[in-house]
């Protein structure tokens, strides 16, 4: 990013999160951490962080519920990552499904986190214009996506995404009725090791947001055996 990105990073384990606190602003981030999920609500009234860091397992109030919370409820929308001692297939689908954007689970190298990091920004600040637009608006029924701005707009004003929706969006919507395997989609969500079952949850909370009846798409349909494309109309 243009700017030294901030991170805020939430942890009830005091010594980790020194460490980390630590270790990323040698990296060069600036960092400001919270203790858990009340905390960090405290801190987000004064601080807008360019990506939070959350552990899952605290005590109150869980990462997986404030990361819904987030996503549901306030206005401002960050990349979120989520750490866990729980690295089970499932674990990892229930933090997609809350609105996490990447997953890592604990223990894990302070490099790899850097890394992650990073590529989320890489993908927040510069996925809209990955690739070439079509010219005006992709139409959805009511809606329209704007795939140079990543937005998504309806009667109602703009639809808010998480970073992995806009992401797969745009790259569906850059190649309208064009099929995308799931290694392209994974590519686009900087997701290669996150398994084709965490792409489909990605899908199905698109989904919930483009159609009216998500069990029946209009728009955004699967093509078995090979992975999904998006097929635009009124």
């Amino acid at each position: 990013m243009a700017h030294e990105a901030h991170i805020l990073v939430v942890d009830d384990d005091a010594r980790l999160r020194g460490l980390l606190s630590r270790y990323l602003a040698d990296q060069g981030f600036r960092v400001t951490t919270a203790s858990d999920a009340a905390d960090a609500r405290d801190k987000l009234r004064f601080v807008h962080p360019d990506l939070m860091v959350l552990d899952v397992m605290m005590p109150g109030e869980s990462g997986l519920t404030l990361t819904a919370s987030l996503r549901s409820d306030l206005g401002d929308i960050v990349p979120v990552l989520l750490l866990t001692a729980r690295g089970a297939p499932e674990d990892r689908i229930a933090g997609f499904e809350a609105g996490a954007d990447d997953y890592l689970g604990k223990p894990f190298e302070p490099l790899e986190l850097v890394l992650r990091i990073r590529a989320l920004l890489r993908r927040a600040a510069a996925a809209p214009a990955a690739t070439v637009a079509p010219s005006g608006p992709v139409p959805l029924g009511g809606l329209n996506f704007d795939v140079a701005r990543g937005e998504l707009t309806g009667p109602a004003g703009i639809i808010r995404l998480t970073g992995g929706e806009s992401a797969l969006l745009t790259a569906l919507a850059s190649k309208p009725n064009e099929v995308l395997t799931r290694d392209d989609i994974a590519a686009a969500l900087d997701m290669d090791d996150s398994g084709e079952r965490a792409i489909d949850v990605q899908v199905t909370r698109l989904r919930r947001k483009i159609e009216t009846d998500p069990r029946e798409p209009r728009f955004l349909h699967t093509v078995r055996g090979r992975g999904y494309v998006l097929k635009p109309g009124l």
